[in-house]
Order: C-alpha cells, then sequence, then structure tokens
C-alpha cells in the first residue's frame, strides 16, 4: 500500500513540474519563433530585390530552408497563393498554424499581407522592412518576458505539486 501511495505522489509531483516546465517553454519557443521569422524575411528580402523569383517560389525555398515550427507557416502560403492572392494566403497561413506567438507578433506579421504582391519591389522591400524592425522590438520584449516568466513557471509546477502531495499526505 505505501508502495502505491509514493508512486502516486511521485506522479503527482512529476506530472504538475511537467506542467511548469511545458508552459515556461513556451515562452523561449516565441523568442526562437519571432528570430527564425526575421531571418526568413531577411531572405525574403534579398530574395526578391536580387532574383526576381515569383512569391509562391520564394515561400517555397524559404519553407525548406528554415528548420523551426515557422516553415508550414510559408510553406502554406505558397500553396494557398495558387487559388488567391498573396496576402490573403499569408494571412491564412499564420491564422492556421499553431505557432508561439503572441496576438501583436502576429498581427504585426499580418501586416506584410497589406502590400504583398500588390505594389512594385520598393514598397514591398519597405514593408517587409517596418515588419522585421516591429520584430526587433517583439524580440527583445519576449527575451525579457522569457526571462521574467520562465523559470517562475517551472518552480511554481514544482510547487504546487509539492503542495498537492504535502495535502494528500
Amino acid at each position: 500500500m505505501l508502495g502505491i501511495k509514493i508512486v502516486i505522489y511521485s506522479f503527482i509531483f512529476l506530472s504538475s513540474s511537467l506542467i511548469g516546465i511545458l508552459i515556461s517553454k513556451k515562452y523561449s519557443n516565441r523568442v526562437s519563433e519571432l528570430k527564425e521569422f526575421k531571418n526568413a524575411l531577411n531572405i525574403f528580402k534579398t530574395k526578391i530585390r536580387y532574383t526576381y523569383e515569383p512569391l509562391p517560389q520564394i515561400f517555397t525555398e524559404i519553407s525548406e530552408n528554415v528548420n523551426s515550427n515557422i516553415s508550414p507557416v510559408f510553406k502554406n502560403a505558397a500553396e494557398k497563393m495558387k487559388f488567391c492572392a498573396a496576402g490573403e494566403a499569408w494571412n491564412l497561413a499564420l491564422t492556421i498554424e499553431e505557432l508561439n506567438i503572441d496576438d501583436e507578433d502576429r498581427n504585426a506579421l499580418k501586416n506584410l499581407s497589406k502590400l504583398l504582391g500588390k505594389t512594385d519591389l520598393e514598397g514591398q522591400l519597405n514593408q517587409i522592412e517596418m515588419t522585421t524592425n516591429f520584430l526587433d522590438k517583439q524580440i527583445k520584449e519576449a527575451e525579457t518576458q522569457k526571462e521574467k516568466s520562465e523559470k517562475m513557471y517551472r518552480t511554481l509546477g514544482m510547487i504546487i505539486g509539492i503542495g498537492i502531495v504535502i495535502i494528500l499526505v
């Protein structure tokens, strides 16, 4: 009987600790996804400036070159550009994909769609530049939030687990 209790208590403690770790991981994932989006937008800017390739082809290449959670966004946008406008495809891809970024980040990335495929080269480059500048600000904010919240959620998960075990004992 004592062995079963120890197993149950250990399970409760480990599960709550794991929940805390998973919640804290979202903060570091947000930072890495924002950095990946910035890198991808820099690749995008370079490609449209020098190669003059069509947007679906550029987005497909970007999706193959980034190794993170954002790759499906570019792949889906490229696929949707076959059936709808570039800006609409970008917005749909950002809406559909499950990312760790918050609504403000997502809206900043959606602002890119306003001129995507609609204006001349300079207009698109300026819009990409504005988006990357905003992403810089969001990355700094995300790093600050990560430093503040990541350790707190890990610790909170363990404390809640210990609290539940103490109450049950």
